[in-house]
């Protein structure tokens, strides 16, 4: 199935033959689709209008240095700088991963967001693309971590989607850029990188993305057109049930695969449930690739639905997110 981007702040004409598309189970927003609150709102009811209320609407909403909405939304800091506040109050930074994702996630779904490709999991290990976005280099910090992220996901009603699977934190190279290579064996990855991502498994994280990387000892494919990773590592050795989601196949790194049609199906008969076609260039040929779902991948991919949230209203008067809200955002003062 597919999740692919819009040009803009409405549904264009053209755009709405792609909502109701066989294989396409929704959009990921970005900053070129948010002005304010109200254009979101009503962006979000036109694209339920073209593709029926099971859409799946997602964007990326971190904090710090990646988060598509912000003006009229709370300005979340970055994942480190709760790092930072568990090497000297471990008991306070677990409270304020879970508060940070509550309100992250409440305020996404009091706008019709089904869910936010967040918490990274991966190590702050010097990524040029990762930086501030993961918590902590430790493995077992980051482990702690996230699983009170993904906790306070789930009581906004959101669910989670850990990135970028088996890890991306320890390769230098961005694969936004270019492709990434990291040499380590597989029990130096598992017992580093691999981590953080079984301690969210725990906490019942919904979703993978995938990383862009390769990881030569163990499959010459990147993670994300990898059986190897996906069927025998993640599926069987960890036991993972949920939806795994490709990163973007308009990233450098996913070009070795060959064109959009290659990547699509390199990407689906690896084991992805979703392909992510963010670029509206690219999405025409993606549908045209796709073939028919499966039943397991639907049922997997139906689970990122976001749970009845509170409105704004209701968002706004509601004291208890104020305490959230002032101790979030006193990370970045």
């Amino acid at each position: 199935m597919l999740l692919i981007g819009l040009a803009g702040l409405e549904v264009l004409p053209h755009e709405r033959p792609w909502l109701s598309a066989p294989g396409v189970a929704g959009v990921i927003l970005f900053s070129r689709n948010y002005a304010h609150r109200d254009q979101l709102l009503a962006l979000v009811e036109s694209i339920r209008d073209a593709a029926g209320e099971h859409v799946l609407i997602a964007v990326d909403q971190e904090g710090g240095p990646v988060q598509r909405f912000r003006e009229g939304f709370t300005r979340l800091p970055a994942l480190a700088r709760i790092g930072e506040v568990y090497d000297r109050h471990p008991s306070q930074a677990i409270q304020l991963a879970e508060e940070h994702a509550w309100v992250m996630a409440s305020e996404l779904r009091a706008s019709g967001i089904d869910f936010s490709f967040a918490p990274v999991a991966d190590l702050a290990r010097g990524n040029a693309a990762i930086g501030t976005r993961a918590f902590h280099a430790d493995p077992q910090v980051a482990g702690e971590l996230i699983h009170a992220y993904v906790r306070g996901m789930h009581l906004g009603g959101m669910a989670a989607v850990l990135k970028h699977f088996p890890g991306h934190g320890s390769v230098a190279v961005d694969t936004h850029k270019a492709q990434a290579i990291d040499p380590r064996s597989l029990d130096d990855i598992r017992q580093n990188d691999l981590r953080p991502f079984v301690e969210a498994f725990s906490a019942h994280a919904e979703a993978v993305m995938m990383a862009h990387v390769v990881y030569p000892a163990v499959d010459e494919q990147p993670a994300g057109f990898s059986r190897r990773w996906i069927g025998d590592i993640l599926r069987q050795e960890l036991g993972f049930q949920g939806a795994v989601i490709s990163d973007d196949i308009s990233m450098a790194a996913a070009g070795v695969a060959g064109g959009v049609g290659q990547r699509v199906h390199a990407h689906l008969s690896a084991g992805c449930d979703l392909v992510l076609a963010c670029f509206p260039d690219v999405v025409e040929e993606a549908i045209a690739a796709m073939p028919a779902p499966s039943q397991a991948s639907m049922r997997r991919v139906a689970t990122l639905r976001g749970a009845i949230g509170a409105t704004w209203a209701g968002l706004l008067d509601n004291p208890q997110r104020d305490r959230f809200v002032a101790r979030v955002t006193a990370l970045d003062h």
